[in-house]
């Protein structure tokens, strides 16, 4: 068997580790004489399994004690209407900073329910950066419920290196980089992630709120999507996606295996710099995004001819290296270097890349 490297965006790789212990667990998890799959999510073996998770979240992200962890269903598309059906109930508005699709259209579903000021957008350059924001720019506590960011952009490879100087409390979503880089939860009032990224496989996503927050929602939310009631029944008020939340404890426990977070930022650092390097330095190849905001996550790339770009892609998927192609709404390249790849995948993308540009020059 010959695994290649998986530069997807997501669903993306998971560390080797885990599919074999999730191989190994497959008929029997421990000595419940079943699959987790098979288990029931109210016995006491899958009550160890989501527990499990809820603790390695909380101890890897540091997430203080007045902030519940759920995981709920839905994607983070469905956050984009829990977050102002649930948090923008006093003032019914909110400040939106647009730095990609997901932010854009985070704003557009919360339009559906509440005033949305859109303060900063970086759409005039293809959102190839992050808008520089100062304190005026917002909206003060007492006319807005929250302000709401997209952490790291997934599509344009874009990240926040400071946060914004807003008074509101502060939501993100954290899909693309959720434990790739610390973050300080203290300084959010909600953090969202949808697991198929970093944490895990599709199916689950990862809220992080501080308790204050999950009062009651809008009037006609529905039950499923009040935070109130995934927190209140610990995520068990129905039956959650019960192998995906066994999946992600999993990579949370490789996680603290590596040393934690910080580790695993240490290395993620240093395949971003291997990656960006080259393409700093590429007569070929060039990066998209403006240096002070680039992504550790996900990294985008282009020779400027499309018919180039299309022959780099599929000779890359012919020597090992897949899922390369860029975002169909910005084309050319995207490589996503999640925690789980390794630093020799960065590398044998870069040897690749060098051949390329000695071919093709």
């Amino acid at each position: 068997m010959s695994r290649v490297y998986n530069f997807s965006a997501g669903p993306s790789m998971l560390p080797e580790e885990v599919l074999k212990r999730a191989q190994a667990e497959m008929l029997e998890c421990g000595d419940s004489g079943m699959s987790v799959m098979e288990m029931s999510h109210r016995s006491k073996d899958y009550d160890k399994i989501i527990k499990g998770a809820e603790a390695l979240v909380r101890e890897l992200m540091n997430v203080p004690d007045n902030y519940k962890v759920m995981f709920v269903q839905g994607g983070g598309s469905t956050q984009f209407a829990m977050v102002p059906l649930n948090l923008a109930t006093k003032h019914k508005a909110a400040d939106y900073i647009i730095t990609g699709q997901w932010a854009k259209k985070a704003a557009a579903e919360a339009e559906k329910y509440i005033k949305v000021n859109k303060v900063a957008s970086s759409a005039d350059k293809t959102f190839s950066y992050i808008p520089k924001t100062t304190a005026k720019d917002f909206s003060s506590k007492d006319e807005v419920d929250y302000c709401y960011i997209c952490y790291n952009n997934t599509i344009y490879g874009t990240r926040y290196t400071e946060l914004p100087q807003t008074e509101a409390t502060l939501i993100a979503d954290i899909s693309s980089n959720a434990m790739s880089e610390v973050i300080d939860v203290s300084k959010f009032g909600l953090l969202f992630a949808g697991a198929q990224k970093n944490l895990g496989p599709a199916g689950v996503v990862l809220v992080i709120a501080r308790e204050d927050l999950l009062g009651e929602p809008m009037e006609g939310t529905p039950t499923m999507l009040t935070y109130k009631t995934h927190a209140d029944n610990d995520s068990l008020y129905n039956t959650p996606p019960t192998y995906a939340i066994y999946i992600l404890k999993l990579v949370l426990e490789w996680i603290k295996e590596q040393g934690g977070i910080a580790a695993v930022q240490k290395v993620n650092e240093k395949k971003a710099k291997i990656l960006y390097d080259f393409l700093d330095s590429s007569k070929l190849f060039k990066g998209t995004v403006v240096k002070e905001d680039r992504s550790l996550m996900n990294v985008p790339f282009v020779t400027g001819d499309s018919d180039l770009d299309a022959k780099f892609v599929k000779e890359a998927t012919e020597a090992g290296l897949v899922n390369l192609k860029g975002h169909r709404s910005v084309g050319g390249m995207r490589a996503s270097i999640y925690n789980a790849m390794p630093v020799e995948g960065v590398i044998a993308l870069v040897e690749f890349m060098k051949k390329f540009e000695q071919e093709n020059l």
